[in-house]
Protein backbone atom coordinates (compact mmCIF):
# COMPACT_ATOMS: atom_id res chain seq x y z
CA UNK A 1 0.00 0.00 0.00
CA UNK A 2 2.71 2.51 1.04
CA UNK A 3 4.65 1.61 -2.41
CA UNK A 4 1.65 2.78 -4.23
CA UNK A 5 0.70 5.84 -2.38
CA UNK A 6 4.93 6.85 -3.06
CA UNK A 7 4.55 6.04 -6.64
CA UNK A 8 1.60 8.01 -7.57
CA UNK A 9 3.39 10.80 -5.29
CA UNK A 10 6.13 10.56 -7.42
CA UNK A 11 4.42 10.70 -10.37
CA UNK A 12 2.60 13.31 -9.39
CA UNK A 13 5.38 15.65 -8.67
CA UNK A 14 7.84 14.83 -11.33
CA UNK A 15 4.50 15.78 -13.47
CA UNK A 16 5.00 19.18 -11.44
CA UNK A 17 7.92 19.84 -11.55
CA UNK A 18 8.37 19.40 -16.01
CA UNK A 19 5.29 21.97 -15.74
CA UNK A 20 7.25 24.05 -14.17
CA UNK A 21 10.58 23.73 -15.89
CA UNK A 22 8.22 24.20 -19.36
CA UNK A 23 6.54 27.40 -17.75
CA UNK A 24 9.78 28.85 -16.79
CA UNK A 25 11.22 28.32 -20.02
CA UNK A 26 8.68 29.80 -21.75
CA UNK A 27 8.68 32.79 -19.40
CA UNK A 28 12.21 33.31 -20.17
CA UNK A 29 11.78 32.98 -23.89
CA UNK A 30 8.81 35.80 -23.67
CA UNK A 31 11.15 37.85 -21.66
CA UNK A 32 14.01 37.66 -24.35
CA UNK A 33 11.29 38.38 -27.04
CA UNK A 34 9.77 41.67 -25.18
CA UNK A 35 13.09 43.34 -24.18
CA UNK A 36 13.14 45.54 -27.21
CA UNK A 37 9.31 46.55 -26.81
CA UNK A 38 10.04 47.06 -23.33
CA UNK A 39 12.97 49.49 -24.49
CA UNK A 40 10.66 51.71 -26.94
CA UNK A 41 7.98 51.46 -24.28
CA UNK A 42 10.40 53.39 -22.29
CA UNK A 43 11.96 55.78 -24.91
CA UNK A 44 8.06 56.85 -25.81
CA UNK A 45 6.61 57.43 -22.49
CA UNK A 46 9.32 57.35 -19.25
CA UNK A 47 12.10 59.11 -20.69
CA UNK A 48 10.47 62.56 -20.44
CA UNK A 49 9.75 61.61 -17.17
CA UNK A 50 6.67 62.82 -14.99
CA UNK A 51 6.85 66.43 -13.29
CA UNK A 52 6.30 67.33 -9.58
CA UNK A 53 2.47 68.58 -10.56
CA UNK A 54 1.92 65.47 -12.13
CA UNK A 55 3.44 63.69 -9.34
CA UNK A 56 0.77 65.20 -6.75
CA UNK A 57 -1.65 64.44 -8.49
CA UNK A 58 -1.21 60.85 -8.35
CA UNK A 59 0.18 60.60 -5.35
CA UNK A 60 -3.19 62.06 -3.80
CA UNK A 61 -5.33 60.03 -5.41
CA UNK A 62 -3.48 56.50 -4.88
CA UNK A 63 -3.04 58.00 -0.63
CA UNK A 64 -6.85 58.33 -0.54
CA UNK A 65 -7.72 55.37 -2.38
CA UNK A 66 -5.12 53.44 -0.50
CA UNK A 67 -6.23 55.22 3.42
CA UNK A 68 -9.60 54.20 2.95
CA UNK A 69 -8.97 50.42 1.95
CA UNK A 70 -7.54 50.28 4.96
CA UNK A 71 -10.17 52.71 6.90
CA UNK A 72 -12.58 49.76 5.56
CA UNK A 73 -10.60 46.82 6.28
CA UNK A 74 -9.39 48.09 9.90
CA UNK A 75 -13.47 47.52 11.14
CA UNK A 76 -14.44 50.46 12.33
CA UNK A 77 -14.83 52.78 9.32
CA UNK A 78 -13.99 55.82 8.02
CA UNK A 79 -15.08 57.72 11.35
CA UNK A 80 -13.24 55.47 13.59
CA UNK A 81 -10.29 55.35 12.53
CA UNK A 82 -10.07 59.41 11.41
CA UNK A 83 -7.72 60.24 14.25
CA UNK A 84 -4.73 57.98 12.36
CA UNK A 85 -5.95 58.43 9.02
CA UNK A 86 -5.10 61.93 9.34
CA UNK A 87 -1.73 62.01 10.07
CA UNK A 88 -0.93 58.85 7.74
CA UNK A 89 -2.30 61.09 4.75
CA UNK A 90 0.23 63.52 5.68
CA UNK A 91 3.36 61.25 5.70
CA UNK A 92 1.91 58.68 3.15
CA UNK A 93 1.37 61.88 0.48
CA UNK A 94 4.63 63.48 0.77
CA UNK A 95 6.76 59.88 0.51
CA UNK A 96 4.47 59.07 -2.36
CA UNK A 97 4.64 62.01 -4.19
CA UNK A 98 8.44 62.51 -4.00
CA UNK A 99 9.02 58.54 -4.82
CA UNK A 100 6.46 59.20 -7.59
CA UNK A 101 8.35 62.62 -9.15
CA UNK A 102 11.92 60.91 -8.50
CA UNK A 103 11.07 57.42 -10.20
CA UNK A 104 8.99 58.15 -13.52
Amino acid sequence: MNGDSDSADKKEARGLAIALIVLVVLLGIGAVFALPLLGDFHQSYLAPGMGIKDAAIAAFVSTVVVLIVFAIAAGDGLLGELQFILPAFGGFFVVLWLLIAWVF
